[in-house]
């Protein structure tokens, strides 16, 4: 949270809120987004949650990964990845696992910090064949200074485990997975992967 006065804080949120790049600027493809009723976003939270919806729809990006803080985390019940370096290789790791990803629905149902979404997606394992369809809570932490997103909980059933055994392995997931996908470097190396 900011420090000062409240007048200085409030000026910094509505800063954050409002600047930034367009959905158009970073490519989202998500750009109408369902909000329950009386739920309403501010420009900037639509850009945050348009590219979340892509990043889940298996459509990443270099620029839509820069909304993200450097030192923002992921957590889901089969990873807990901090660091740009673990986050980007989750995101870009999920074309490389699955042949089908097919957003079933989505629901904005709070527009606080965090904010707040509800989705049901259906997910084909490449080379098995496998489907899962997975219910989630997902809930978007935003850096009031800055606006960029600083944490995104993915919870499945709205749980996140909380084990031991469950921790070592979402925590050796976020190390393996970074080793085995490749981010690109720089916009050509993006565009070149076609997501």
């Amino acid at each position: 949270m900011s420090s000062g006065n409240p007048s200085e804080t409030a000026g910094l949120q509505k800063q954050a809120e409002n600047s930034g790049p367009s959905m158009s600027e970073l490519g989202i493809e998500n750009t109408n987004i369902n909000t329950a009723t009386g739920v309403n976003l501010s420009p900037r939270q639509k850009v945050l949650v348009g590219s979340i919806l892509d990043l889940f729809a298996g459509r990443p990006s270099l620029p839509k990964l820069q909304l993200w803080a450097d030192d923002a985390e992921f957590n889901d019940p089969i990873t807990h990845a901090t660091g740009r370096k673990q986050y980007e290789a989750q995101w870009y790791g999920l074309v490389a696992a699955f042949s089908e990803i097919e957003r079933l629905s989505y629901s904005v149902i709070s527009s606080g910090n965090p904010i707040g979404m509800d989705m049901k997606t259906r997910y084909k394992v490449k080379g098995v064949g496998m489907e899962k369809v997975i219910e989630s809570r997902i809930n978007i932490h935003m850096d009031e200074a800055s606006g960029k997103i600083k944490m995104v909980e993915d919870r499945w059933d709205n749980e996140l485990p909380d084990g031991a055994f469950a921790k070592a392995f979402r925590n050796a997931n976020s190390v393996v997975v970074p080793a085995f996908v490749s981010v690109p470097k720089n916009e050509e190396e993006d565009r070149k992967k076609g997501l």
